[in-house]
């Protein structure tokens, strides 16, 4: 399995040693570099799962979707980045203008963090410290306060309603979120994502090595994961029969956009970390069989994560697209009453699978 961890010493040694630049420079360029590189694959990503999500939304309503702009549609997306880009920024009347400018900054910030943390390869991490599950649950919660403020600072009261709705969803589901993420720290023994992958690259992916409160944990995670994104059937904050356009009802142009690119983006993030917790991340497939195993081990580690977290994405817009929204009443029921219970109760036989050795090794 290739190392990308050479190329990034490689840069850093050329930095260093063959252009003769100090620390600082050297450091700083690096920064630039790295930054650059989350923040175009940031758009890269979103503009593909716009699209993306538009064709197996047609797919599943029995259409063919965008088609007009560019072959099969392809550059539909651009047209509306184009639309987005240039169309007029309002003010809104008697609107808190700190607090209506920074909730959109606050989101995309949040997703911005979060999105950072994604190990797409082995070495290719680009913030992986020792406390990374932690990390990703503080920063994502940023996103609540985002939500929030949107809607406060809106002045619109349909705005306000959705804005309590959405931080009351996402604060609820972010604990039964945490506590699968726990349940794999238990069993790894490490909150950094590196060791995570490391553990299940040497003992087989989680899913597997854990049996059955690894399964449970990682379909709460899915569950769990699609609320805090506010995804259908979700996605009451966004109710438009009942709020409008929901917390962004009174943005438009590029504030509008940052929300828009956070939703798609949190997706991204919530399946890119389900597929590195319980499936694996860049860790091949490996059955027991050698020359199988050899053969996995020639595919690169960002293909095996990239495809699982497509496979990911898929089955979340599958539940978004099958299922109708659901009630608020119910959403709450489903987190407090069944959700974080039966998590908590998981993670006592985690804990227990764990200290009795129960698991299941596949090399």
């Amino acid at each position: 399995m290739f190392d990308f961890s050479i190329v990034t010493q490689w840069f850093d040694s050329l930095l260093r040693q063959t252009l003769g630049l100090g620390d600082f420079l050297s450091i700083l360029i690096e920064c630039v570099v790295v930054g650059l590189i989350i923040l175009t694959l940031y758009a890269l990503i979103a503009m593909f799962m716009i699209f993306f999500e538009r064709k197996v939304c047609a797919y599943f309503q029995c259409r063919i979707g965008p088609m007009r702009v560019g072959p099969w549609g392809i550059f539909q997306v651009m047209a509306d980045v184009l639309k987005m880009l240039i169309k007029e920024i309002f003010a809104v009347d008697r609107a808190d203008m700190m607090l209506y400018v920074l909730a959109p900054l606050l989101t995309i910030m949040a997703s911005i963090g979060t999105f950072s943390f994604l190990p797409w390869n082995k070495g290719a991490a680009v913030l992986d410290f020792n406390v990374g599950i932690f990390m990703v649950t503080a920063i994502s919660s940023i996103g609540v306060l985002g939500v929030i403020l949107s809607g406060w600072g809106s002045n619109n009261k349909y705005s306000v309603i959705s804005a309590m709705r959405g931080a009351v969803q996402m604060i609820s589901y972010e604990i039964s979120l945490g506590l699968c993420m726990i349940t794999a720290v238990i069993l790894c023994g490490s909150m950094q994502l590196s060791d995570i992958i490391q553990y299940q690259y040497e003992h087989g992916w989680l899913i597997a090595n854990g049996h059955i409160p690894a399964i449970i944990a990682f379909v709460v995670f899915l569950i769990a994961g699609n609320a805090e994104a506010n995804r259908g059937p979700f996605d009451l904050a966004e109710a438009e029969s009942e709020l409008t356009a929901g917390y962004h009802t009174e943005y438009s142009g590029m504030g509008f956009g940052y929300f828009y690119l956070a939703e798609y983006l949190n997706l991204v993030v919530i399946s890119g970390l389900a597929a590195t917790i319980f499936l694996g991340g860049w860790a091949p497939l490996h059955i027991g069989v050698e020359s199988f195993n050899n053969v996995m081990d020639m595919i690169p580690g960002f293909v095996w994560f990239v495809g699982k977290t497509l496979v990911v994405v898929w089955i979340l817009m599958w539940v978004r697209w099958t299922f109708p929204r659901l009630r608020v009443d119910h959403i709450l029921q489903l987190e407090w009453k069944y959700l974080m219970p039966l998590m908590l109760l998981t993670l006592v036989i985690m804990t227990v699978v764990s200290a009795m050795g129960w698991t299941l090794t596949i090399k």
